[in-house]
């Protein structure tokens, strides 16, 4: 019988995840996060527990493994099929294995499963990343540990992604804790930490207030998104970063030779920042899906993410220049925009546009970006008004890669620009959209800071489009330079821009090097120059290789790819190869840990259990009038069936996605998706037509014969 004690799902079902635990260090803009995840088999059976759970997308997973009583196992990089094989074989033979996946579709997703866990027993589950703090528009640092995972879309005619399942509960039901703690060092002094959390005071190390530390108070649940902004008492500067070579690896490798980090805050001309742009096209698309309709975060009493986005979009539109174009589009299972084609922007226009803004709902369906992409980028680009593309999305779709290199192929023609809003949003897909379409990307949580973004990206925007880039070295001789960074072709002012680079030759302590950015700006040459030491720093273990064989995987990893989205067989192997040889984590590889110490196999059959996590639940408004909605068809409109089936086959695509999510509906939801099936195949029940029918006993919303 099973025993119910401890952590429960909302089914009733034990959760073995009782604990997690996070350390983060921030030394200046790089921050290295250790989470330690408790499990523990109170169960009568041996357990294999999954768990699917979000990172951010840019980071460098570097270290997984497994402490069962007094023994560590530390997981090796393998190939993904053959780590999967391996990690089966281990079951299938009574021994304990861990599988650590980032998802093929996304790389801000991972799965965790933990193999064979008998019962009685616990395990400790290490994982370790490394990921460079992006600069806000207060000069802060942002960090962000995600806890909420909302379900991704799946744009309809497309093959399902592969993989697992996300097991999510509402943010509030979250049966694990989070206990989390950050040590902050730098050069400068600390001035302040801030968080969307409640923290401890923060407690600084030493006189120079250099070093501090911070932890979440007390009692913390992680059901939303830990975000930590970092102030340092100074402006950020350029800074330079060398780092040793692993001694065990061959010289000449990645990992063999020095790999050294460069910050550069471009400082543009104020002769040619005084003359910003008046002119332009914005294009702005609202992600109009039903998942808008929810909060921004769980807090009461905070706003909806669509409202969000129309003030942020107000906000924009408000603050256009005289003489420019704009249009805005909105999408969700279909795509509209105000005008039939950009307009000049004027009081009339304006008043025009901002009317229906105020108007927009999260009432279109699921989230289809791609056909409003690619319908913007096949109309024409106006004569001297350069494109700019405005996203606001709360990203919640499965197809990122195919999104991002949409924007890629068309980044010749405008930037983009991109707002991830609500918690939850896809780090991976905001933080794309922008690098590939050469813009800014932001995340918005709240009304907080708000605007200083907006403005920000705006500044951005107005900004001449930066040229003819180039990056040259300057190095002693006998010390050649490899770029791991792809070019630059994005610069504004102030913003860091990272390099990174392997180091191969022998050198002295006591060389310098030099790096130097030249680029055009509004027909003006301009460069930057950093001069650096190419002696190591200490104690950065091997940070800076991680980071820079990450940056050159995701580089890789967006290569073109064929009709069938599968990428040349060259750049998998160069791929695996890299992540193999750096210990760093790709879409191609996975971790993987087999404990061969345990000589006694573990005998019985193997429960599977599904570990949720948060999700930000969908709107019941929305559920409920998508329901009406396929009742009314059903019951009125049967003449005309076939205009309507396919949509209402996707509409009941999409409450089945929300079965799991919704769990004050799960059941009503239940009962519709298998009236659907049973209209749609075996009878043409009319619910209107016939009240008396007792729908609920002839169809048993707990049985998986709907499925």
């Amino acid at each position: 019988m099973m025993n119910c004690c401890g952590l429960i799902t909302t089914q009733k079902e034990p959760v073995p995840l009782k604990s997690i635990e996070v350390q983060l260090e921030v030394r200046d803009h790089v921050a290295t996060v250790v989470s330690t995840l408790n499990y523990e088999n109170k169960e009568d059976k041996p357990l294999e527990a999954v768990f699917v759970f979000p990172l951010p997308g840019d980071a460098a997973v570097c270290h997984f493994s497994a402490t069962i009583g007094q023994t560590q196992i530390v997981a090796e990089v393998k190939e993904k099929q053959q780590a999967r094989e391996e990690y089966d074989d281990a079951l299938s033979s009574g021994q304990q294995a861990f599988l650590l996946e980032e998802s093929e579709q996304s790389p801000d997703i991972f799965s965790l499963s933990v193999g064979s866990l008998p019962p009685g027993e616990s395990a400790s589950i290490r994982l370790e990343y490394v990921i460079e703090l992006a600069v806000q528009a207060d000069d802060g640092l942002r960090f962000c540990l995600p806890a909420v995972l909302n379900p991704r879309y799946e744009p309809q005619g497309r093959k399902p992604s592969s993989g697992v399942q996300v097991t999510s509960v509402p943010a509030s039901l979250v049966p694990y804790s989070l206990s989390f703690s950050a040590r902050v060092s730098s050069p400068r002094p600390v001035s302040k930490v801030e968080s969307s959390c409640s923290l401890d005071p923060l407690q600084y190390l030493n006189t120079e207030q250099t070093q501090a530390t911070v932890k979440l108070a007390a009692g913390h649940k992680f059901d939303r998104d830990v975000e930590l902004l970092i102030y340092y008492k100074d402006a950020h500067q350029p800074t330079a970063v060398v780092e040793a070579g692993q001694a065990s690896a061959k010289p000449g490798t990645l990992m063999g030779d020095p790999v050294v980090m460069l910050s550069l805050y471009p400082e543009f001309p104020q002769s040619v920042m005084s003359s910003v742009a008046s002119c332009g096209e914005f294009v702005l698309l609202l992600d109009r899906s039903g998942s808008m309709d929810c909060l921004t975060n769980d807090s009461e009493g905070q706003e909806t993410r669509i409202s969000s986005a129309r003030d942020t979009l107000l906000l924009l539109l408000k603050s256009l220049p005289m003489g420019c174009y704009f249009n805005i589009y909105s999408f969700g299972d279909s795509y509209e925009h105000i005008f039939p084609k950009s307009v000049e922007y004027s009081e009339k226009t304006l008043e025009e546009a901002l009317k229906k803004v105020e108007e927009m709902q999260a009432d279109l369906g699921g989230t289809e970006i791609l056909e409003p992409l690619k319908h913007i980028y096949s109309q024409p680009c106006i004569p001297n008004q350069p494109r700019q593309l405005f996203v606001f999305t709360d990203g919640e779709v499965c197809n990122t890669k195919e999104v991002i290199n949409l924007v890629k192929k068309n980044s010749g023609s405008h930037r983009c620009f991109s707002f991830g809003i609500g918690e939850g949003s896809s780090s991976a897909l905001i933080n794309g959209l922008a690098k590939e379409g050469g813009g800014h990307a932001q995340f918005i949580t709240g009304t907080d800071r708000m605007q200083p973004k907006v403005m920000q990206s705006l500044r951005f925007a107005l900004q001449p489009a930066v040229e003819d880039i180039s990056v040259t070295w300057d190095l002693p001789k006998g010390v050649s330079v490899t770029a791991l960074s792809p070019p630059i072709t994005t610069l504004f002012q102030g913003q860091r821009s990272l390099i990174y680079a392997q180091l191969t030759g022998q050198s002295s302590d006591a060389a310098e090097g030099c790096v130097t950015v030249k680029y055009s700006l509004a027909g003006h040459p301009s460069q930057n120059q950093l001069h650096f030491s190419l002696k190591p720093e200490e104690d950065t273990g091997l940070t800076v290789h991680r980071l820079g064989a990450r940056t050159l995987i995701r580089s890789l990893e967006m290569e073109e790819t064929d009709d069938k989205g599968q990428h040349d067989e060259g750049v998998k192997k160069k791929v695996v190869e890299l992540s193999v040889q750096s210990g760093v984590s790709s879409s191609f590889t996975s971790f993987i840990a087999v404990n061969k110490g345990n000589n006694e196999p573990i005998e019985g059959p193997l429960v599977r259990r599904d570990v949720p996590i948060a999700c930000e639940c969908i709107s019941p408004r929305e559920v409920w009038a998508t329901i009406l909605a396929l009742i009314w068809l059903h019951g009125f409109k049967m003449d005309t069936k076939e205009e309507w089936e396919l949509l209402a086959m996707k509409a009941v695509s999409w409450l089945r996605a929300q079965n799991g999510n919704n769990h004050n509906n799960q059941n009503i939801i239940k009962v519709l998706i298998c009236w659907f099936f049973f209209n749609s195949g075996l009878a043409r029940i009319k619910l209107f037509r016939r009240p008396k029918q007792n729908t609920a006993s002839i169809y048993n919303p707990t049985s998986s014969a709907c499925y």
